[in-house]
């Protein structure tokens, strides 16, 4: 299965011998550099380039082209480089764009010899960039991995160079520079844009030769694909996919058009098989087509994305999108027919003839029908939006999988610890008070970007029902072990890691699942030396990953250093904290999502007035949830008060113990 990396991600690999495919939709130029255990590049012997395609374990295209196939030999590289990058730049001097941000975001795929791809990425987010770092394979405890990059750099390749530390920065890209330029006439232009029905194919009126061969490609009809070195077969069949080449073989971006012409009068497809365009494919129809007059119906993974996880996600928050829009406007109508109501009768009391009589209480009830009429109208349109959406959430809910499932959800039956980071995990659900039997999952993207603030100050939840102090605080305590349960469980073995601060023991009971399993990092930490040292530990593997990540030697951390995402709960704040640990929290809240360390507080905030303002800008940067269903989120279109409700275990059942004995399990063969 092709793992699916967003940036930062990475991927190990399990081959010596790779292939990088890029794909974009103009030529570019692509190289490779060999760094060391500091990220330097030593010198232009280390970066294989147009110029100079080959170095020892690679081998890169000789000219700027829409499509490159890089060759990597990961057991062939000197055992002083640590890093393989691939760089990507923009042609410059050339006709074409200066800056990645006008052309559509590229696509690196690492395959093996077979053509299987192993790890993809699309690089967006590009704007100025005119180069970039797409991507680097680098050792790990004496294994390779692939991790995407995605760092851009408006200065060109003399920019990317001098950041990797090469001294002769500006004289290798002049030289890249050169070199490409004298290959631009044999460079593959871009690939022929997708139709709206996703047919890639092209008439040929004639045959199509190069500027290579003393001719002029027709107007609208692209080269051919640099991937094969003669026509493709049959009109309509797909070119077939070559073998994949080993370093030091001819470069097959690099091949010339054949003296032969094509064949004319029939659509040829110029795509690569395993080619992938950077915008994701629309889904594949599956549900049968709708009776005339009858809305569609709904199928799971409806939605634009390269896998079904992303599918599900891109349709989950349609769906929230669509309850939005259409609660919205209802209430709008709602508020337009009392508005217009309530001007009628002013109108009406405003004449005094109106006041008495039966002429003006007949105007009145004129008035109010008209009121119910549009209410109703709006009501009618509501019903009918909210049964496509109840049909849809009835297929979604039991296709999803268990990263955004539910609890109760059978899926979590046929758990297994996964592989890959999934895209988001689910939190909660949400629903509106005029569409109270449809539940939309609320899905967090992953990696956390914040910290979370389980509530366990409300005692009144939205429905009007109290829960005692101490029932409030069990509930929060057993939502928060829910949530990092969860998150265990969605992560591989050992990338994910639970560290709990409980200073008065007062979370013994609802922590029992963590603890008794084994998951947890250490035991819980008690009292004030507990507080003191799980925040110091945790505050100085920020400030190191911090050190490193800012200085270019992500991979220079101390041996059998912990890589893995840290989750931290505190329970109880603010007992047993003291104004050093309390800054310490904040600084925690602060920096440590951004490198690997997230934090998820169960406290009262009433609890910490005594500290006054001091703490509320660490309140504000917590995403607040509460153990009971409230009202008390926004969406970001028109500011709906959404009731949230936590996902929680079903009363009596034993999937969480299910669940977390499976990650035990994983985590000791992983270590």
């Amino acid at each position: 299965m092709t793992a699916e990396l967003v940036r930062g991600q990475n991927h190990p690999l399990s081959q010596a011998r790779l292939e990088i495919r890029v794909s974009a939709d103009t030529p570019i130029v692509a190289a490779a550099a060999l760094s060391d255990e500091n990220g330097r590049i030593r010198g232009v012997e280390w970066v294989a380039h147009p110029g100079a395609p080959t170095q020892p374990g690679l081998e890169v295209s000789r000219q700027a082209a829409a499509d490159h196939r890089l060759a990597v030999d990961l057991g062939a590289v000197p055992e002083a480089v640590h890093r393989v990058g691939v760089l990507l730049a923009l042609p410059s001097g050339g006709p074409g764009p200066v800056r990645f941000g006008a052309v559509a975001a590229p696509f690196v795929a690492v395959t093996g010899l077979d053509g299987g791809e192993i790890a993809s990425y699309t690089i967006t987010g590009l704007d100025t960039e005119s180069a970039v770092v797409a991507l680097e394979l680098y050792r790990r405890q004496g294994a390779w991995k692939v991790r995407a990059i995605g760092q851009g750099y408006a200065g060109g390749l003399a920019e990317l160079l001098t950041d990797q530390g090469l001294p002769q920065a500006r004289q290798l890209a002049d030289s890249i520079n050169d070199a490409v330029a004298q290959g631009l006439a044999r460079s593959v232009q871009a690939p022929p844009p997708r139709t709206a029905d996703g047919d890639r194919s092209r008439q040929a009126a004639a045959p199509a030769l190069g500027p290579d061969q003393g001719g002029t490609a027709p107007q609208g009809v692209p080269p051919m694909s640099p991937y094969v070195g003669q026509a493709p077969g049959a009109a309509g069949q797909p070119a077939p996919q070559p073998p994949a080449y080993p370093p030091g073989a001819p470069d097959p971006s690099a091949v010339t058009q054949p003296d032969a012409p094509t064949a004319s009068g029939g659509p040829i497809d110029y795509s690569h098989p395993r080619r992938r365009n950077a915008a994701p494919p629309p889904p594949a129809p599956t549900a049968p087509p709708a009776a005339p007059g009858q809305p569609a119906q709904p199928v799971a993974g409806d939605a634009t994305g390269w896998s079904m996880d992303e599918r599900l996600y891109n349709q989950v928050w349609g769906m929230f999108e669509d309850l939005a829009r259409t609660t919205a406007a209802y209430r709008s109508a709602v508020d337009f027919a009392e508005s217009r109501m309530d001007k009628e009768l002013e109108q009406l009391l405003s004449d005094p003839r109106s006041r008495i009589g039966g002429q003006g209480d007949a105007a009145r009830e004129a008035a109010r029908a008209r009121h119910a009429q549009l209410v109703a109208q709006a009501r009618e349109v509501l019903d009918r939006d909210l049964a496509q959406l109840t049909a849809e959430a009835e297929v979604v809910e039991p296709a999803l999988p268990p990263a955004y499932a539910r609890w109760d959800n059978p899926v979590w039956h046929a758990y297994r610890v996964p592989m890959e980071i999934p895209m988001a995990v689910r939190l909660g659900d949400l629903h509106l008070p005029e569409a109270d039997g449809i539940r939309i999952p609320m899905l967090v993207r992953l990696p956390l970007e914040r910290g979370l603030w389980i509530d366990s100050g409300r005692t009144a939840s939205s429905d009007g029902s109290l829960t005692d102090a101490h029932a409030m605080r069990r509930l929060a305590m057993e939502t928060a072990v829910a949530h990092a349960a969860r998150l265990l469980a969605v992560y591989p073995a050992g990338e994910f890691t639970v560290h709990v601060i409980d200073p008065a023991g007062s979370g013994a009971q609802p922590l029992v699942p963590l603890v008794q399993t084994g998951v947890l990092a250490a035991s819980p930490a008690l009292g004030a030396a507990g507080v003191a040292d799980g925040l110091a530990r945790l505050t100085q593997r920020v400030d190191l990953v911090q050190m490193a990540v800012r200085g270019g030697a992500a991979d220079s951390l101390p041996p059998g250093f912990d890589t893995s995402q840290q989750l931290l709960i505190v329970n109880d704040f603010p007992h047993g904290f003291d104004d050093r640990a309390v800054n310490q929290l904040r600084y925690l809240a602060d920096e440590g999502p951004a490198f690997g360390v997230h934090l998820m507080m169960v406290a009262d905030r009433e609890e910490s007035s005594a500290y006054g303002p001091l703490l509320d800008p660490l309140w504000r940067s917590l995403l607040r949830l509460t153990p009971v269903a409230d009202d008390h989120l926004a969406d970001p279109w028109v500011g709906h008060a959404w009731t949230y409700e936590p996902s929680l275990v079903p009363p009596g059942s034993q999937v969480l113990q299910q669940v977390l004995t499976q990650v035990a399990t994983a985590r000791t063969k992983y270590t």
